[in-house]
């Protein structure tokens, strides 16, 4: 799986399916391409924020880490600003899927970093790969979708160096992209599909401190980081248009039939009320990150 949501990062990372869709799942080529195709949008979109938490991130980890691994990969948006941030590290790009996989392998030779980045591609459901001694982790958007985090969480302070860090990041809410009052339909649209989404258990996480402790890990930080784009990027409307596909059929028969009516004339390719063509759009959204390191050899045997 990519980053949402997150891969925004994390979108994370950083967005991603419904949570039964975990790590193990095999979607089909057409909906991985589709999400492949979102995480990319979410690339073009999101690229300030991911700069801004990848600069928290390095103010936490080991000076000159040697190796940083990016768990639940997506198209690599996130490995990317890992590379870009820790310019001596080499990066390891781990997810199920071969597809997204291509994607990061595609995107590291556009940007010069092929070099440095590479991809395993593993199931961390079943085990997480060996990769050598690990400095720095990062898990944007991907914890919530596994079938038991906890036995990530211990193997990933396993691989990691003594003091070594780990970054996991969670979506707060799904991103807004809509004015209340679009002029079509009834005001406040998003507000209703988000209510219905979360109903459903979309982008539903726990709060991962305590896993974290019970995995051996120290709380170094937890913050909290708000996205809100002015003016918006250029691609927002094709990014909000890509989403908005998702929602509308994640909630096809939950919403009354006005709203889905309303998300069918935004959703068109040409019509008067597209989403392309809508110049009110916005774009906001929060991340909350947690910053957690594996303690000192001195620390642990204490």
């Amino acid at each position: 799986m990519g980053h949402d949501l997150d891969n925004f990062m994390d979108m994370t990372q950083h967005l991603r399916n419904p949570p039964s869709d975990h790590f193990g799942s095999t979607p089909s080529h057409h909906d991985e391409a589709g999400l492949a195709d979102m995480l990319d949008l979410d690339a073009d979109v999101l690229g300030p924020y991911l700069a801004e938490v990848t600069e928290w991130a390095a103010r936490h980890a080991p000076v000159a880490p040697a190796t940083v691994i990016d768990v639940g990969a997506g198209t690599g948006t996130g490995s990317l600003a890992l590379a870009r941030q820790f310019g001596a590290a080499e990066i390891v790009a781990i997810d199920t899927s071969e597809l997204m996989l291509e994607r990061i392998r595609t995107a590291a030779l556009d940007h010069g970093l092929a070099d440095r980045l590479r991809v395993v591609q593993a199931d961390v459901d079943v085990a997480l790969p060996v990769v050598g001694a690990v400095d720095v982790a990062w898990a944007a958007s991907s914890l919530h979708h596994l079938a038991d985090p906890d036995r990530v969480l211990r193997d990933i302070h396993a691989a990691l160096n003594p003091g070594g860090l780990l970054v996991v990041i969670e979506m707060d809410g799904l991103p807004r992209f809509l004015p209340d009052d679009l002029g079509v339909g009834e005001p406040g649209l998003e507000v209703r599909c988000h209510r219905a989404l979360a109903e459903l258990g979309w982008n539903a996480h726990p709060d991962w401190r305590p896993h974290l402790e019970r995995a051996g890990f120290d709380i170094v930080e937890q913050r909290r980081f708000t996205i809100a784009a002015t003016p918006v990027p250029p691609k927002t409307g094709r990014y909000a248009r890509a989403f908005l596909s998702r929602v509308r059929s994640a909630l096809d028969g939950r919403l009354a039939t006005d709203d889905i009516d309303a998300l069918d004339h935004l959703l068109m390719d040409g019509g008067p009320d597209a989403l392309l063509r809508q110049r009110d759009l916005t774009m906001c959204g929060s991340r909350t990150a947690w910053a957690a390191r594996r303690p000192s050899s001195r620390r642990a045997e204490e």
